[in-house]
């Protein structure tokens, strides 16, 4: 019983630290260089560590900045991905999650609002971009399928960790893609991520 009870708990951390999205709070970063380690502590107090270069895009108050700008305290959300062979995850994006607007006395949010706050950027895809059409692209994915996926107006694109045009995208890109369903069942890209980071040989 007790070997199940391991068992058990190994395979959720496990699956917890293999989560492309988390949350937490800063713990420590490297400082004065461009590529180095991070740790952020979850909610359940457990400590993960990423690992962050010149094209790891980071973001406070909707702007770009530098990994020097993140400080220990900083509630953030961090994109990654795993990294063939080591412990720590490869940090793809930050986001500095900004502090929680007072709320009022009676909240009349409407539900489709309250829906997509929940379900917003809890999916994420990598792939080649097929072709393009007008606000969508389709993606071929890393094990043969291919997925359609809506740009919205406000998708946020990022080349090597700078903040570019949707004009940037082109076909035959390698990208990674951080979105949701909306309601209808369609995919929606909140960001597009693409760079060095992502080659085949430095994945």
């Amino acid at each position: 019983m007790r070997v199940a009870i391991m068992v058990l708990l190994f395979t959720l951390l496990t699956l917890a630290q293999d989560s492309p999205v988390s949350r937490g709070v800063l713990v420590r970063r490297d400082s004065g260089v461009k590529s180095g380690e991070f740790s952020v502590r979850s909610s359940d107090s457990r400590v993960v560590r990423y690992h962050f270069d010149a094209q790891t895009y980071v973001e406070r108050d909707n702007r770009a900045i530098d990994t020097g700008q993140l400080r220990p305290g900083d509630p953030v959300e961090v994109v990654s991905e795993a990294m063939p062979g080591a412990s720590l995850r490869a940090a793809r994006s930050i986001h500095v999650i900004p502090p929680a607007p007072p709320r009022p006395h009676l909240t009349t949010l409407p539900v489709r609002a309250g829906a997509a706050a929940i379900a917003k950027g809890n999916l994420t895809f990598s792939g080649l971009i097929r072709r393009m059409i007008e606000s969508r692209l389709l993606l071929h994915q890393r094990d043969g399928s291919d997925r359609e996926i809506l740009l919205r107006p406000d998708t946020r694109y990022a080349d090597n960790g700078e903040t570019v045009a949707a004009a940037s995208l082109k076909p035959g890109m390698r990208i990674f893609v951080r979105g949701a369903k909306t309601e209808e069942g369609e995919v929606e890209a909140y960001q597009v991520v693409w760079g060095n980071m992502l080659a085949p040989d430095g994945k």
